[in-house]
């Protein structure tokens, strides 16, 4: 009786440990693991057909499970600064353990991994960008003349800026892109909002905070790009507003320059098909806001 107890105990312990897979998300990742003898799987496709049988498995046990981006660069140069052999599965568990801590994860909902897979993509991209913005904004250091720090500032500014451009826009579902142009190359973010007839509008925290860096390394460094919003709704035809970033201040677009810019692929600069039921129109007036200070720096 007792040796049953205990394993009905360890069966419970079992269902209360959470665990962190590291997948290898695309067919040039899982080569790059395939140098390793150690690592016995030989298609790209078994292997993320295993992995979600395994996850499926776990979930049905009631365990919880995180996915982390596993990258064989990272892991190489990790096992190179810890001393670990690379060739030990033990390596790649402990790799895996940082990843929880450190790196890009999400969770396991029972949605199948061909759903799941570009969305751990999409948020590692989006946490990346998030540093590299961040990093930029803080080598900006203080103002030569006043010495206010200019990233922090540039951050309060683009933050006052996206909440007056929610408020002023109509309630639906909004899909906001940021595009700053490099050097030393070019970046993009997006943010998703929905707001209800006269209510808050919802927000994706990790989303807007990088959404706001990017706009505000875009108004610090004065670098040219733009912002576009779009917004649906039920029973109206989807809205269209655009601004250009220029001179570290943001200019609302007329609305034939939204639609030219919504109708013009990004990287041939061929026009695209516009789309019907679709409304261009200039933007609501920001205010003070838009206007860039004066920084010299």
């Amino acid at each position: 009786m007792a040796h049953t107890d205990h394993q009905t105990m360890r069966r419970v312990l079992r269902r209360e440990i959470a665990g962190t897979i590291g997948v290898l998300t695309d067919d040039h990742d899982f080569r790059a693991m395939r140098r390793y003898r150690s690592f016995t799987f030989d298609d790209h496709t078994t292997y993320l057909r295993q992995l979600e049988t395994v996850l499926r498995a776990r979930a049905a046990e009631g365990t919880h499970t995180t996915l982390a981006l596993f990258d064989p660069e990272d892991y190489a140069a990790y096992c190179a600064d810890t001393g670990l052999d690379p060739e030990a599965p033990a390596s790649r568990t402990r790799f895996t353990a940082e990843l929880a801590a450190t790196g890009c994860t999400i969770p396991y909902d029972g949605r199948p991994l061909a759903v799941l897979l570009p969305a751990l993509v999409d948020e590692a991209v989006r946490q990346a960008t998030w540093e590299y913005a961040t990093t930029l904004l803080t080598r900006l250091g203080p103002c030569p003349t006043c010495g206010e720090d200019i990233g922090r500032a540039a951050f309060t500014r683009a933050s006052s800026l996206l909440l007056r451009i929610l408020d002023t826009a109509p309630p639906g579902a909004r899909h906001l892109v940021c595009t700053v142009s490099g050097p030393p190359e070019t970046l993009v973010s997006v943010l998703h909002g929905d707001q209800e007839l006269h209510g808050p509008t919802h927000l994706d925290e990790a989303e807007a905070l990088e959404f706001t860096s990017v706009l505000a390394l875009g108004l610090a460094t004065r670098s040219p790009g733009g912002l576009v919003m779009r917004i649906s709704a039920a029973g109206t035809a989807d809205r269209v507003h655009g601004w250009r970033l220029r001179g570290g201040a943001l200019e609302p677009l007329t609305a034939s320059e939204v639609f030219d810019a919504y109708c013009t692929d990004a990287e041939s600069g061929e026009p695209i098909p516009p789309e019907p039921g679709v409304d261009y129109r200039e933007p609501p007036d920001l205010g003070d806001e838009s206007t860039a200070p004066d920084h010299r720096h």
